[in-house]
């Protein structure tokens, strides 16, 4: 219960899904946790929990796409904890079904300022610390369409793709500050944002879960399984794993 005691973590998106479980189980292992979320009523809810359980955690309310509203959220937590040891980017969004054709450039657009610009502003800003301290965990949350493509959502299977070089990229870059850079690439997870989507399958929520749970050979994944992969990469215990990515999918990538 004390891989993480005297730690402090920023989690990306931490008000829901897998953010939210990575939040729940960095403080339960003693980190202290500021949770950056754009939907204030969510994130609020999360820090607001943990803290009734009896961890510390604190919301910002952080658009990441926006480089001002991330340098000062950091610039905040960095003034009440003191410093940032771990950074979890994990805030998404998922983008429009067209194919490449079809696709507009604006949704394209949308969808890079979030999960590309967004990894890379939270990153920046952090690592600007974390340099100075010569110290630091950063664990990207990517996903298999960063490994594999898919017949969808092209601009969401991009963005992974470039989350999958950039986190090798800093971790080179970074070992000589003693800062390691890691990710994990989820398969299918049961949130609440892959449940709406099942539910707009054309055979409905079941159908998508069976086609889904068929790609799997394991099973189809919870948030905390998630989370646990990334607790292990922020804490030491991962001392000597930098530019590493865990595939937390069931078995879906080994096919």
């Amino acid at each position: 219960m004390n891989r993480l005691e005297g730690k402090h973590a920023i989690v990306t998106g931490g008000g829901t899904g897998i953010g939210e479980a990575v939040a729940l189980r960095l403080a339960q292992e003693g980190a202290a946790v500021a949770i950056f979320e754009r939907r204030a009523e969510l994130g609020a809810a999360v820090a607001q929990a943990l803290n009734k359980a009896g961890y510390t955690a604190r919301f910002h309310e952080v658009d990441v796409s926006q480089e001002d509203q991330v340098a000062a959220a950091v610039d905040a937590v960095v003034g009440e904890f003191g410093k940032i040891d771990i950074l979890v980017n994990n805030a998404a969004i998922t983008g429009s079904k067209e194919i490449t054709h079809e696709l507009p450039l604006e949704d394209w657009k949308q969808v890079f300022s979030v999960n590309v610009d967004g990894y890379f502003l939270c990153s920046k800003h952090v690592l600007r610390h974390m340099v100075a301290a010569h110290y630091g965990a950063i664990v990207n949350v990517s996903s298999v369409y960063g490994l594999i493509g898919n017949a969808d959502i092209p601009s969401y299977h991009a963005t992974k793709g470039a989350v999958t070089i950039m986190t090798k990229t800093d971790a080179v870059s970074y070992a000589p500050y003693g800062i390691r850079v890691n990710q994990v690439f989820p398969g299918t997870t049961l949130t609440q944002l892959v449940k709406d989507a099942g539910a707009m399958h054309p055979g409905g929520l079941d159908a998508y879960l069976a086609d889904a749970k068929a790609k799997h050979p394991l099973c189809l994944g919870e948030p905390v399984d998630v989370a646990n992969c990334v607790l292990f990469l922020a804490s030491d215990e991962a001392r000597f794993v930098t530019g590493a990515g865990l595939e937390v999918d069931g078995g879906y990538t080994a096919q």
